[in-house]
């Protein structure tokens, strides 16, 4: 494991600058997944050192995020707030993540569609938002969106006006802090001190009381047969929305520092560090774009500056613990709507109406899955409904360039053959991998566009790179069909890839000629047809 030291004044400044940005969110995000302040921190530690270490972006921060921390509410409520288990699943998410990056699932994530990846990142959003109306009205947050949603008429009758004030000022002062004094203090860093000094002077808001200091103690994973499904769940669910938060925030660091990730080696790292942040108390975590950002802007270029940003949160629960006790729930309520926001994509959102409007209507499925129903089945929904309309559409185009073409052809040797042919030869050029997409239609396509009196049937496979089974049965229909309809069926061109497939599925091409090109399959079919044309005649 190598260090690069040859930026090590920058990284300094830009992990000490992610670490000051990064305090407000670790303790936010600690109280919105129901563990608390310190676990936002813990997280924020081990997963900001150790995802740095042994990650494969540099200038990566990572610490706790809106979807992981919308994971773990749930977890918490499903789980009674059985802290053990929780931090069990954490660790479990952990390992998944290394053998994701083992085998190489990451390579995969990045296949996700843009529109599931902005339905549920807006979604996401739209979570953290609602979860925050209870908390901004002065009161507590139900678990659950559809329980927060059903408690808010509740609130909104009885509203603590100090605490929607001091979030409505949080909120302000997070979206609206000039730039030009964010260099020195960020704006959720601001808005922080600022909404917990002005509560101090007025009536009474819930705040978040009593904060242990110090380092963690070990949680060991424990085992609850009843629990264990919900647990190998919420764990898996937190590795996939870990691993692609991780690796599309590797992809901007990739475009602002000119470099490229390791993505596996990223997973492996993230895994190492959400393992450890479960055995010590800590909340699961993911590639942290703003925070990367800031760092990158800072002048962060290696993995010293994000394990320089732990360095930074180590002392702030060495020392400052005790002064984070008075800070106002609503306060950091403001700052998580403003979370929730940075997190939905207006950017698709804005210009959704000028692009396809299927692409729009999956986005709006996924969001609202997200936010209705869970994560795991928004993106597994949305990744098949994507997968199959790009089947479909390349099904189209694959159906679309199947020509006959029974009387032309570019190459002058194969049109005079096929001029000798009288129109009693039909070939079918194919384009492209031939996969289950087109298979349904291709049989039902050849038998359409034979043309009346054709006698060979040429099947030219020499721009078809690959088969799969079900083009493969495909093609043993239409060799049925030829047959019993008492034609010819010639192939050419097959490459040893589908000459394979046909071998093992279907026992051969079962055509009656089978040729290298389709001049000698034509030769061929030119010599039967001038072999029937007297009796023909005759008749």
């Amino acid at each position: 494991m190598k260090f690069d030291f040859s930026h090590l004044r920058g990284d300094i400044t830009g992990g000490i600058t992610a670490g000051v940005v990064a305090l407000p969110l670790a303790l936010a995000l600690g109280v919105a997944s129901g563990l608390g302040p310190l676990a936002g921190l813990y997280g924020a530690i081990a997963v900001g050192f150790f995802a740095a270490l042994f990650g494969g972006t540099p200038s990566q921060i990572s610490g706790p995020t809106g979807p992981m921390v919308v994971v773990l509410a749930g977890l918490f409520a499903s789980l009674s707030g059985d802290v053990d288990l929780i931090f069990t699943a954490v660790l479990l998410a952990g390992i998944f993540q290394v053998i994701f990056g083992i085998i190489g699932v990451g390579q995969y994530i990045r296949l996700v569609p843009y529109p599931v990846i902005s339905g549920f990142m807006t979604g996401i959003g739209a979570i953290i938002i609602i979860l925050q109306l209870g908390p901004i009205l002065g009161h507590e947050s139900p678990s659950g969106t559809l329980g927060a949603l059903s408690y808010f008429p509740k609130a909104l009758a009885n509203i603590n006006f100090v605490a929607l004030g001091l979030g409505v000022m949080s909120l302000a002062i997070a979206l609206k802090w000039p730039p030009k004094f964010g260099k020195y203090i960020p704006g959720p860093l601001a808005a922080l001190i600022i909404g917990t000094v002005v509560s101090l002077f007025l009536a009474e808001v819930p705040i978040l009381g009593a904060i242990p200091s110090g380092l963690p103690s070990l949680h060991l994973p424990v085992y609850e047969q009843s629990k264990a499904l919900l647990v190998l769940e919420a764990a898996f669910i937190l590795a996939v929305l870990g691993a692609i938060d991780s690796l599309l925030t590797s992809l901007v660091a990739d475009n602002m520092t000119r470099t490229r990730h390791e993505s596996n080696k990223e997973l492996v790292g993230q895994g190492i560090g959400n393992a450890v942040a479960g055995l010590f108390g800590g909340i699961a975590g993911a590639g942290a774009t703003m925070r990367t950002v800031v760092n990158i802007r800072s002048g962060g270029k290696t993995k010293i500056s994000g394990m320089t940003h732990s360095l930074v949160l180590i002392a702030v629960v060495l020392g400052l613990s005790p002064l984070a006790a008075n800070i106002p729930h609503a306060v950091l309520a403001g700052i998580l709507v403003k979370v929730g926001l940075d997190i939905v994509d207006w950017r698709y959102i804005k210009r959704a109406h000028n692009g396809p409007r299927w692409d729009f209507a999956l986005m709006l499925l996924v969001l609202g899955l997200t936010v209705f129903v869970d994560l795991i089945t928004a993106v597994g929904v949305g990744v098949v409904l994507a997968a199959l309309a790009y089947v479909r559409q390349i099904a189209q185009i694959q159906i679309d360039q199947l020509k006959a073409i029974p009387k032309f052809s570019s190459n002058p040797e194969e049109q005079a053959l096929l001029e000798r042919c009288h129109g009693k030869v039909t070939i079918f050029n194919f384009s492209g991998p031939l996969s289950f997409g087109a298979a349904a239609d291709l049989g039902h396509h050849v038998r359409q566009k034979v043309e009346p009196g054709s006698e060979v049937l040429i099947l030219d496979f020499s721009r078809i790179p690959t088969m799969d089974v079900s083009a493969a049965m495909a093609v043993e229909t239409i060799v049925a069909d030829t047959k019993a309809a008492r034609k010819l069926l010639y192939v050419c061109g097959l490459s040893e890839e589908v000459k394979s497939v046909l071998d093992a599925i279907n026992g051969g091409s079962q055509a009656d000629l089978e040729s290298e090109t389709l001049l000698d399959a034509l030769e061929s079919a030119v010599a039967v047809v001038d072999k029937s044309a007297p009796l023909i005649s005759s008749q």
